[in-house]
């Protein structure tokens, strides 16, 4: 029996050893399959650390006396066979920041040619077969030359040119510096200070957003918007465009982003993004003429010149558009059937700075801005995923009005504002009449500019009214008829 009894303990450690053994097997493929810290080695190659589609090694860091500002990755660039991101700092101050090249192992170098700056821009010309990304122009080959006359301008946007688009691009800068660049020798020249042209008012500071070029004009944004904006005592943003021979001024409000990125496809379509301080305002250049519509925002923490880093709308997948704009990502279509805009949908919203993104190897591909001198040394990452996991981020929710203590008149109607893609919703109604005012509900559910009249409120004087939607009602677009003159306030909240 003793013998028997000893013998029976010399397999149970063996047992108890084989067991945990297959439980550390399993639970570190499930480690590893969720995305949790994983590193391993394939021969002599050691794999990269990955947590949920971050690789830590690929983090973007200010160094040195001086980076006491903050390090974003201003854009992002699939091109000769690697992903280029370039960084940027605040004003120009700081070291250690510059161009990165990413290769398939998913390892990143800063490119012997960096230049530390304030970089934001991208683009692909294709007729000199470069991609241009800050003030650098890289061939197929992965060779870099560097735009020397700008490599101390704070650089947001490269155009297409309007006449000679095969050797020259245009580059905006945040101060408004307007570049043509021959894109063989690289000489730049200055053609316009749109501080002046646009008349942008003294005291302002001016903060040049996005640009792009379609149905023969160059269009420009600049985000100016600090509190005697929202109180409307000054109106310093600027939504501007250019046919080659004069600027025109579209709109005296804040704007962001502007983009065309499917060329001539669609009747080429062009898209600006602003708000005030009732919505986000969307616009689109269609057939030579502008829309506009109004949608939700999903934080107010955006309203300010410079929390608005960057806000783009780009093409995601192969004709396909994702809009990020005020905390929320919107599916947008890239065309416009018979003069109208329809199928935007919130896809979510979300906490996460996003200077740019694009499709890289499969995966797709975030920067960021997250770490400023408010927390400790200024560094920023980037995400990889697939493009579907922006539906698990935040529940589409938020609030905008189309008037805001607005002076209208009898009849006047509003701008569409979205309406699909929340679960629940409420409009809020006042103004300041001494007598009733009605106020129409109208909706737009083919989205085709088709109304028709969903409700009609009364208000007492000086009063106010609200609608409660019911669960599931929806449609492309909701605007407002007001039935007489007084100062109104128009205001959606979805949840």
């Amino acid at each position: 029996m003793n013998a028997n009894r000893k013998g029976g303990w010399h397999v149970v450690p063996f047992l108890i050893w084989l067991i945990l053994a297959a439980y550390s097997v399993a639970a570190q493929g499930e480690s590893t399959a969720m995305g949790s810290p994983s590193s391993s080695t394939n021969g002599d190659q050691e794999r990269p650390i990955e947590v949920n589609g971050v690789f830590p090694q690929m983090t973007v860091m200010a160094e040195g006396v001086g980076s006491d500002s903050e390090a974003g990755i201003g854009a992002l660039i699939p091109w000769g066979n690697k992903l280029w991101a370039i960084g940027y700092v605040s004003h120009i101050r700081g070291e250690g920041l510059g161009l990165y090249e990413i290769g398939e192992d998913m390892t990143m170098r800063r490119h012997p040619a960096s230049v530390t700056g304030t970089f934001a821009n991208r683009m692909v010309h294709w007729a000199s077969n470069q991609a241009f990304i800050g003030p650098h122009a890289i061939d197929p080959d992965g060779n870099v030359r560097t735009i020397e006359a700008l490599k101390k301008h704070r650089l947001t946007a490269t155009i297409p040119h309007l006449t000679d688009p095969k050797n020259k691009v245009y580059f905006l800068t945040m101060e408004g510096r307007f570049f043509e660049v021959d894109v063989h020798t690289l000489e730049a020249t200055e053609l316009f200070n749109l501080v002046k042209e646009l008349e942008i008012p003294k005291g302002a500071k001016a903060h040049f957003k996005g640009g792009d070029s379609a149905q023969g004009r160059v269009v420009v944004a600049n985000n100016t918007y600090e509190e005697p904006e929202f109180l409307g005592t000054r109106r310093a943003g600027r939504l501007a465009e250019w046919d080659g021979k004069k600027w025109t001024v579209i709109e005296r409000n804040p704007f962001i982003e502007v983009s065309a990125g499917l060329g001539g496809k669609y009747g080429s379509i062009l898209y600006a993004t602003g708000w005030d301080r009732a919505s986000v305002i969307l616009r689109v250049l269609c057939r030579g003429e502008w829309l506009r519509y109004r949608l939700p925002r999903a934080s107010h923490s955006w309203d300010h010149s410079w929390n608005t880093e960057w806000m783009r709308i780009r093409t995601a997948q192969t004709e396909r558009y994702i809009m990020d704009i005020h905390g929320m990502f919107y599916d947008l279509p890239p065309f416009a059937y018979d003069g109208h805009v329809w199928g935007i949908r919130p896809i979510a919203s979300h906490l996460r700075i996003v200077p740019d993104f694009c499709c890289w190897r499969g995966f797709f591909v975030m920067a960021s801005d997250q770490t400023d001198k408010a927390v400790g040394q200024p560094q920023s990452g980037l995400w990889f995923g697939n493009i579907d996991d922006l539906w698990r981020m935040g529940k589409p929710a938020g609030w905008g009005g189309v008037w805001w203590e607005t002076p209208v008149k009898a009849g006047d109607v509003s701008d569409p504002f979205l309406m699909t893609g929340f679960d629940n919703k409420v409009v809020h109604l006042s103004h300041d009449a001494g007598a009733p005012v009605k106020f129409a509900i109208e909706v737009d559910f083919l989205g085709n500019g088709t109304w028709h009249t969903y409700r009609e409120m009364v208000a007492p004087p000086k009063g106010y009214v609200h609608q409660e939607f019911p669960t599931g009602f929806s449609a492309h677009w909701v605007r407002v008829r007001v039935g007489g003159d007084c100062k109104a306030t128009v205001y959606f909240m979805y949840t």
